[in-house]
């Protein structure tokens, strides 16, 4: 096959690919069961927090290492995953990603110690989450032009919907068969992964493929040179991509916090232990309809979407603040309506973290770029949900933790309005890839995507 041939191919191939339709909406099918398996089993994991507090005889900070160690792992894999996508192929990197977030779990159902959970239920399972959750974003989006925003946002409803089942479900799980059983059949549903990452149709990524071509040799600097490319660590240099990526750690410091210690929260209150657990529930309920919600009325186009996304964080910033507030006087139904309202405006800041990260980059550096934003930001999530701990284990209660839980999340949002051209009313034009220096392949793909678009 000549070069013009394959080039032709790689252009059809991306036609195809960033369709408004047909079989992207296979691959959103694909990305709601796996965020689901993801997310929705990692916010679910607070159940198990008093269980290994008891069993293992540990403080609370000392356990939620446990869930900090696999999100920080999830989000500082993530380059690795983006990276094989582009030199290989991103079918058999997600399925290889969901066989070790199965298997993971499964040897933490058989843990002696609480450094075997770090390991498996952290360091292996967190890998492959994060072998999973950037490529089929990257995947979803670049399968889509117009609608991103709400496509987005129906793909990571499964997160929300989830956590409204999960929660009284593993719950259910761990007094019947322990902690143990709980977690063997939790890596056993986790494997259901694998048959998602199949869905993706497997080929050679051909921009990825054409930005190497020059680099071929046996030289250390042509491997870094390659290494580079498949990792697009130009973009740490360029100042909006930076801010944007700081903006995004100083949220995920504290965004997390709730799905950990909010069930703890609740039962430290007084309430019973499937009352705390409905608590949880009830929050990723209103997620589901935040994410949808704020997706559709993002791509309606009437506002900026990073304005969107400062408004959404700032609110859930100020609602995780005063989620131990509304339950000092003992009112279920104060805490209740306060984590109603965090789960609406954390589902419908979580699309938009995503779909703005095209608008800053352009779509031919996405998959990269996703990549490196979950690892800059993985320091943040091993950082949250211990320092948290911490602040309990010291004021003996959770109000200093989500207080300044919620203030990360507002301190994030003023940092988005730093970003160039952040007052501007009108959408900034997409990056120049000749600016960029991209490879011609790769223009070629932006080229196109502009042009549908318009």
């Amino acid at each position: 096959m000549t070069n013009i041939q394959r080039r032709a191919e790689g252009r059809r191939e991306d036609e195809d690919e960033a369709s408004d339709g047909g079989r992207g909406w296979v691959l959103v099918a694909a990305l709601f069961v796996s965020t689901s398996l993801v997310f929705g089993l990692m916010r679910s994991l607070g159940i198990f927090f008093v269980e290994f507090v008891q069993y293992f005889e540990e403080s609370a900070q000392a356990i939620s290492w446990i869930s900090s160690t696999g999100l920080a792992a999830q989000q500082f894999f993530s380059p690795l995953g983006a990276a094989l996508c582009n030199a290989y192929d991103t079918r058999v990197v997600v399925m290889a990603g969901g066989c070790l977030a199965g298997l993971g779990l499964i040897l933490a159902s058989q843990a002696t110690r609480l450094v075997h959970l770090y390991l498996t239920m952290g360091v292996i399972s967190g890998l492959g989450w994060g072998l999973v959750f950037t490529p089929m974003v990257a995947t979803v989006m670049a399968h889509f032009t117009r609608r991103r925003a709400v496509v987005l946002g129906v793909g990571f409803s499964s997160i929300g919907l989830s956590s409204f089942a999960f929660n009284p479900l593993f719950q259910l799980l761990v007094e019947t068969y322990a902690w143990r059983g709980a977690l063997l059949i939790l890596g056993a549903l986790s494997l259901n992964i694998v048959p998602c990452g199949a869905l993706i149709r497997p080929r050679r990524r051909c921009e990825a493929a054409a930005k190497a071509d020059p680099e071929r040799g046996p030289s250390l600097a042509a491997a870094l040179r390659r290494v580079s490319s498949y990792l697009e660590l130009p973009l740490l240099l360029e100042r909006p991509y930076v801010t944007y990526a700081l903006a995004v750690t100083l949220l995920n410091v504290g965004y997390f916090v709730p799905y950990f210690h909010l069930v703890a929260h609740s039962r430290h209150a007084g309430f019973s232990e499937y009352q705390a657990a409905f608590v949880m529930s009830a929050a990723g309920a209103t997620d589901i309809l935040g994410r949808v919600a704020s997706g559709w009325f993002a791509d309606l186009g009437h506002f900026r979407l990073v304005h969107l996304l400062t408004l959404w964080t700032a609110l859930a910033g100020a609602f995780i603040m005063l989620l131990p507030v509304s339950s000092l006087s003992g009112s279920y139904a104060a805490l209740m309506a306060i984590s109603l309202l965090y789960g609406f405006c954390s589902g419908a800041l979580t699309s938009l973290v995503f779909a703005v990260v095209p608008m800053i980059v352009g779509v031919p550096r996405m998959m990269g770029a996703l990549g490196l934003l979950q690892l800059i930001e993985s320091g943040a999530g091993l950082l949250g949900t211990p320092l948290s701990g911490l602040l309990k284990d010291v004021t003996g209660d959770y109000l200093a933790s989500f207080v300044v839980s919620g203030g990360f999340l507002i301190v994030g949002s003023l940092t988005l309005t730093t970003l160039p051209r952040y007052f501007s009313r009108k959408e900034p034009p997409p990056p120049d890839p000749k600016a960029r220096g991209l490879h011609p392949e790769a223009e070629q793909v932006s080229g196109d995507t502009k042009e549908r678009v318009a």
